[in-house]
């Protein structure tokens, strides 16, 4: 299973998508078939903004658990969404949840994020969780980092059933999605006061 590092926010794991496929080629594929009606438009291929945004979607939790794409467990999530008017642009929305400390002052007596005791974590990322509301309110803040995806970096969709063809061109968007993402981790780790 690859592994995340500071410069790594998120990684398309393509032994792991094998490994786990019902038919031997690839888990996420099963993924897109099952969703095949967000990767067309009435029959023919969408936009590459919009196959980028349905092919991101599909790859990444809550769709798949655990995703083709994984981001990296002390973010929130990182998302696709529309950069421009026209729907033609798009941008990743990476939202990194901020402890108190980073504030010139919070309400005193409130909760902040917590650490996942149940979830996966590492010695290094450590998932985030809301913390359990008990006596207190919580103040949860998150800084919403907005990446523009150049748009060469997008497929032009050729396929508009699902199938070898798809797979592949969504797995190419997807990779391509991956490289801005992790171009920007310096950003995330100057947010969170945890840069090398």
């Amino acid at each position: 299973m690859a592994q995340f590092t500071h410069s790594t926010l998120a990684i398309a794991d393509d032994f792991y998508d094998r490994a786990r496929a019902s038919d031997g080629t690839s888990r996420y594929g099963a993924y897109l078939a099952q969703n095949a009606h967000l990767l067309h438009d009435y029959g023919h291929p969408v936009t590459p903004a919009g196959f980028a945004s349905a092919a991101w979607f599909i790859a990444t939790s809550p769709v798949m658990s655990p995703g083709y794409v994984r981001t990296r467990p002390d973010l929130t999530a990182i998302t696709v969404v529309s950069a421009g008017e026209d729907g033609l642009d798009i941008a990743l929305r990476i939202d990194v949840p901020l402890h108190h400390g980073t504030l010139a002052h919070w309400p005193a007596r409130t909760l902040d994020w917590q650490t996942d005791r149940n979830g996966w974590t590492d010695s290094t990322w450590k998932r985030v969780a809301e913390p359990d509301l008990t006596d207190r309110p919580a103040l949860l803040v998150t800084a919403t980092l907005l990446v523009p995806v150049p748009a060469a970096l997008l497929v032009t969709p050729t396929a508009a059933r699902p199938g070898r063809t798809m797979t592949r061109e969504a797995k190419q968007t997807v990779k391509a999605l991956v490289q801005p993402a992790n171009a920007n981790a310096h950003l995330v780790d100057e947010l969170t006061g945890d840069y090398r």
